[in-house]
């Protein structure tokens, strides 16, 4: 008779550092998971854990021999599972692992952050969740994104993780609570849909990820009594997932939990070399996809944004997790509109496309650049006149980027220039002094936004900082933000020159502020209209090559 699968062990924890031992018979082996296997020997139970044979361990399985869909992963549509086919799926497997080979070079970053965050609530116990997958439509979700505070605390990259940072005498005791695996161990390898392994493949388990990341790690469902048994303060970085949120209560008075979100914010504007190179190689990775959206072109104009968002969006998944953001391929007067993302309109030679993307990499640092180039490849003389506007409040704006400068003087810059540039071309209904005071700022019906905004983690990075060390503060050495004034003619606004209507322009690039001054990141691309127009002469015609360069 054979024996039924192994149950998943939840009682222990696992401490980092030290790489638990594992049975090994047999010659290991690579699969294209990377994942060592070895052949168990005819008497081994199918299982990861490693874990003694439990005869009760039925999970899914009812009392009559057939799964229970609706609790254990499954689908309405999902046939049935008969006992029977669990005992055949319980047998005959190898053992497998997905220990790393190492831990994470970046684990000693991770813990020095987990200090610092600890350093700045003495005797009060946080919870950081990453978050819970998100529902496209009905039972299909979208591909899982870490939370940024929990990424960078962690490095943990998988969805439902709770960091718990519990306070004790000399700062806190920190604990990543994650999912095991589902592997062989359990029936739900095969009949849970949402995390099975032979529906959505292996995910690191509890002892590999305190090996990967060193930290100490337990098993989600162990995070429940653990927090309901803190004593003393807790807060929690809350709307990131519902059932974490059920466990904390919320504190009588809001500012104490907004304080964790806005420490966490602050301390992540300062980046470090690491991150700056993560940044770089997600600048890098764009500039090879605004490279690749030049050379399809011509395919765009038979078919539209689509393709530009299609060939921008391949480079994204060829080089890096994925898009930082959607991709905003805008043709015509759709750029005219800040965040349109449809992108099913036409484009058409003679029009502007303005694309504003970017690659978020494998660390998930993204940049965020936009070039507003002629479709054409040659700027009309109105067009022309419109861009060198805006290309001349970029260079006013990047000039004030220097460590000590307002985090609002290079946005004062730039709509210095533009409110001028307004007033030459007859549209401001007022001088452009009038027009850029405080009570009136006439000039944003045709500029809209801001300048700048923090760029790492997330495309508009930091966002929960405080207003005098964000916008009202100043900008320090590794802080990196973008420049991106704009001007936004609508096709509709009858203060505009018939001929300039429905022209929207903006030019963005990625800055870091250094020592002395500032290095814009995005030079690769270039933004100078002449040499723009050069440089797209010489990739029309080539063909796309999507080659990852090697590191």
């Amino acid at each position: 008779m054979h024996q039924p699968l192994v149950a998943q062990m939840h009682s222990f924890r696992y401490q980092p550092g030290r790489r638990p031992s594992r049975p090994r018979r047999g010659l290991p082996r690579r699969t294209l998971q990377g994942m060592e296997q070895v052949n168990p020997g005819p008497a081994t139970p199918a299982s990861g854990s490693g874990a003694d044979p439990d005869p009760d361990a039925r999970e899914g399985v009812t009392a009559e021999g057939e799964t229970t869909p609706a609790d254990q992963g499954s689908r309405p549509h999902d046939p049935r599972t008969p006992a029977a086919l669990v005992e055949l799926m319980s047998r005959d497997w190898d053992t497998t692992s997905t220990f790393p080979d190492h831990p994470h070079p970046a684990a000693p970053r991770y813990a020095s952050r987990r200090r610092a965050l600890s350093a700045l609530f003495p005797g009060i116990h946080l919870v950081i969740p990453t978050g819970a997958p998100k529902v496209r439509a009905n039972d299909t979700e979208y591909r899982f994104r870490p939370g940024s505070d929990h990424y960078w605390l962690t490095g943990h990259t998988e969805p439902g993780g709770v960091l718990l940072l519990r306070a004790g005498a000399e700062g806190h005791q920190a604990t990543l609570y994650l999912e095991p695996r589902s592997d062989r161990s359990s029936p739900a390898f095969f009949t849970n849909a949402r995390s099975g392994e032979l529906w959505v493949g292996p995910r690191r388990g509890v002892p590999e990820t305190a090996f990967l990341l060193g930290v100490e790690c337990a098993p989600l469902d162990g995070l429940n009594g653990d927090v309901r048994g803190l004593g003393g303060p807790v807060l929690l970085l809350r709307g990131l997932d519902p059932e974490v949120d059920s466990l904390v209560s919320a504190p009588g008075d809001p500012s104490e939990e907004r304080r964790l979100a806005e420490e966490l914010s602050e301390l992540r504007l300062v980046k470090d070399d690491h991150e700056i190179l993560m940044l770089e190689r997600a600048v890098e990775a764009t500039v090879r996809g605004f490279e690749d959206v030049v050379r399809a072109l011509p395919e765009a104009m038979e078919q539209g944004e689509r393709v530009v968002e299609g060939v921008f969006n391949l480079r994204a998944r060829v080089e890096g997790s994925d898009v930082g953001y959607e991709t905003i391929a805008a043709s015509g007067a759709h750029a005219t509109i800040l965040h349109w993302s449809r992108n099913d309109g036409q484009v058409r030679g003679g029009d502007l496309l303005l694309l504003d993307a970017g690659v978020e990499g494998d660390e998930l640092y993204t940049a965020d650049v936009t070039r507003t180039l002629p479709v054409s490849g040659r700027f009309t003389p109105d067009q022309r006149r419109l861009y060198e506007l805006v290309h001349r409040a970029q260079e006013a704006a990047i000039a004030e980027v220097r460590p000590g400068a307002a985090f609002l003087d290079p946005h004062r810059a730039a709509m210095r220039v533009l409110a001028e540039g307004l007033e030459e071309l007859g549209i401001l209904p007022v001088s452009s002094d009038k027009a850029l005071a405080e009570d009136l700022q006439a000039h944003r019906r045709y500029t809209l936004h801001g300048t700048s905004h923090m760029l790492g983690l997330d495309v508009h990075d930091c966002a929960q900082a405080r207003e005098e060390e964000y916008r009202g503060g100043r900008l320090q050495p590794g802080h990196v933000l973008t420049v991106e004034p704009g001007l936004y003619l609508q096709p509709d606004d009858l203060t505009v020159p018939v001929g300039l209507r429905g022209i929207g322009i903006r030019i963005e690039d990625d800055v870091l502020v250094t020592e002395d001054g500032c290095r814009v990141l995005s030079r690769g691309l270039p933004t100078e209209p002449d040499e723009l127009e050069r440089w797209m002469a010489g990739l029309r015609g080539q063909d796309l090559q999507l080659r990852r360069p090697l590191a």
